[in-house]
């Protein structure tokens, strides 16, 4: 009797004993702590997300977040991919000028084998600082991986392909990596959740949509207003946000603007609200867990491109984004639980923000799907008209 196959059969037992010896090897490895360090705005912690959740699995412990800036602990207060987070007094602060940079220094001389990605890339002048961090630290080269120079890939996935690669230190084998969601996770606490309730019951919106505006960006904060437009690619002009949003009340009147911004945005978010004339429009100073909080529930944001509508994207809100010299094929948000972010201009067809048509960015909006006002698992009490 001629028997068939068995090359195939022979190799098939093969690579199955292969992949128990390699299951074997990984499971017989001690679960580390991964370090990151990375020294970004609101945007970049943002999309550090999908790369602290493959390093969590990869590594079965939670990281340590080393970051820059107090939105670093505001974004992933109680994330499951973070044990610990330490946030620098500022991106540009000279090493080992604080506390905070002392205690790093010391978690990170104790930090046994664990791993370090260093998450910024070589041009980067912060690049230095953090080198100088962990040879006083005794942190051996042979731990840490740095980040490439970037490429013209979206940065969560350049990340993603960052996070795979192995320190020397340690055997690629003992660590695999599985693919995780390529979008941003953030969460809101219940107690911030609570809290925004209160405070949009006591504006007396219970019940009525919430839209969300982003017109500035980190560029409006540092200058003088006669100069925002001219040197600032993200600036889209007062008229045309005035415009905007007569229309985008015009199209929804029960729904409550709601212009956004940080203290320093105060001027550009009150002449936007003075130009628009309605009623509906208020320019408020958000933290960023109340900001949280409301892009969980809001009916949708329209921004620049900037760190908040990161935080949409990543909160479940849907999205028009407005892009000047950026690329949204690098920036785009995205969205974990698949809300729609819609992206317009950007480079290399749209050098500034100003090139896009009020009439464009409303169509944009009114495209996207209603969504109700809803926390996550947790129905508003809704006030009595």
């Amino acid at each position: 009797m001629i028997r068939t196959f068995k090359a195939p059969l022979i190799a098939d037992s093969i690579a199955v004993q292969t992949a128990q010896v390699s299951f074997a090897a990984a499971a017989a490895a001690p679960a580390l702590r991964p370090i990151v360090i990375r020294f970004g705005r609101v945007g970049d912690m943002v999309m550090l997300s999908p790369l602290l959740s493959l390093l969590r699995r990869r590594y079965r412990m939670p990281c340590w977040l080393v970051g820059a800036g107090p939105w670093s602990t505001q974004l992933y207060r109680g994330h499951d991919d973070i044990e610990q987070i330490w946030s620098l007094g500022g991106r540009h602060t000279p090493l080992l000028l604080g506390p905070t940079w002392w205690r790093v220094l010391w978690a990170l001389r104790h930090s046994g084998k664990s791993p370090v990605y260093v998450c910024e890339s070589a041009p980067s002048r912060r690049l230095n600082r953090i080198k100088g961090l962990l040879m006083l630290a005794g942190v051996a080269p042979e731990r840490c991986v740095f980040l490439p120079e970037e490429d013209t890939e979206h940065r969560i996935d350049g990340l993603l392909r960052f996070g795979k690669q192995t320190p020397s230190a340690l055997q690629a084998a003992h660590y695999p990596w599985e693919e995780v969601n390529p979008a941003p996770r953030l969460m809101a606490l219940d107690q911030d959740r609570l809290d925004c309730d209160a405070w949009i019951r006591a504006q007396g919106w219970s019940g009525r949509p919430l839209i969300l505006v982003q017109p500035g960006n980190r560029r409006s904060m540092r200058q003088y207003p006669w100069q925002r437009g001219r040197f600032d690619a993200k600036a889209w002009s007062i008229s045309k946000w005035a415009k905007l949003l007569r229309r985008v009340h015009e199209s929804l009147p029960e729904a409550q603007i709601v212009l956004c911004g940080s203290p320093q945005e105060r001027t550009l978010l009150r002449q936007i609200r003075d130009v628009t004339e309605l009623n509906d429009a208020v320019a408020l100073n958000l933290s960023l867990c109340r900001l949280l909080a409301l892009c969980e529930i809001a009916h949708s944001m329209i921004s620049v491109d900037t760190g908040p509508a990161h935080v949409a994207a990543a909160m479940g809100a849907p999205l028009v984004v407005l892009f000047g010299n950026g690329s949204p094929s690098q920036f785009l948000p995205r969205s974990f639980c698949g809300a729609p972010v819609i992206g317009l201009g950007g480079a290399p067809r749209v050098r500034h923000v100003d090139e896009i048509s009020v009439q464009s960015v409303f169509e944009a909006w009114h495209s996207l799907p209603t969504r109700s006002n809803r926390l996550a698992g947790l129905q508003l009490a809704q006030t009595p008209a």
